[in-house]
């Protein structure tokens, strides 16, 4: 006699919906990945990256979780930023939008600009002088920019871009004092970023999502979705599993 099958439809409903589960608690409380659309980390980050960001690192709040719900205040777990991280973080006036910039300043820091030179503390951060870079923004033009490595105060070392030559308008600043549980937060392609210079502010602690980690996918966009003999082309090999620093 032949066994009667069991499960059928609404084994296979009970599975989708344990993946789903499993997805979204791995997203919540694991990994979560995002991509880059604009060129405001540039050289770190290139349009058209994909990375996953630890939800971890820094503890969770509500925009951990799905939805940013249910509301709770602050963070549990919590653990702090360091200097230098490349972090995810809501937009204080629109918690709908995530942005991801450097971690430059900390509870208490001052910050300013001055000709273009990043000043912590009073203090002027060191950079030097290497090879210009050669990167696309959004629309695809090409552009050459002098880049520097700068080395914060900690020690951990970034290049960054200064497509004005110094002479642009988030390169002269006030002082900013960061308050108490917030950060100041700098793109890399400096005159290319909205960050804590202008639009964006300080951003307020339960707004980090997490920390950039490893950099899984990388593409120029030179390959449209239907064009799938160009995939392998358009393809960043070089960039695929790396680390974010």
């Amino acid at each position: 006699m032949q066994k009667k099958k069991t499960g059928g439809f609404g084994e296979t409903i009970r599975t989708v919906i344990y993946a789903v589960l499993i997805a979204i608690v791995i997203r919540t409380v694991a990994f979560e990945p995002f991509n880059i659309p604009s060129a405001s980390m540039v050289p770190t980050l290139l349009i058209g990256d994909y990375l996953f960001v630890s939800k971890y690192s820094y503890g969770y709040s509500q925009h951990s979780l799905p939805f940013s719900f249910p509301p709770f205040p602050g963070r549990v777990f919590a653990s702090e930023p360091e200097r230098g991280d490349v972090a995810v973080f809501k937009l204080p006036s629109d918690p709908s939008a995530d942005y991801i910039k450097r971690v430059i300043g900390l509870p208490g820091d001052r910050i300013q600009m001055i000709g273009g030179v990043l000043h912590i503390n009073g203090e002027a951060v060191s950079r030097e002088r290497i090879q210009d870079a050669v990167w696309h923004d959004r629309r695809g033009s090409v552009h050459r920019s002098p880049q520097y490595i700068e080395t914060l105060p900690n020690g951990r070392s970034h290049p960054i871009l200064e497509d004005r030559r110094d002479n642009g308008p988030l390169d002269e600043t006030r002082e900013f004092t960061v308050p108490d549980g917030h950060y100041f937060m700098m793109g890399d392609n400096r005159d290319n970023s909205a960050d804590s210079r202008a639009q964006v502010g300080f951003v307020p602690r339960e707004n980090l999502v997490g920390r950039a980690e490893i950099l899984f996918f990388s593409t120029d966009r030179s390959a449209a979705l239907w064009e799938i003999w160009k995939w392998p082309m358009a393809i960043r090999t070089e960039r695929l599993f790396s680390t974010v620093h």
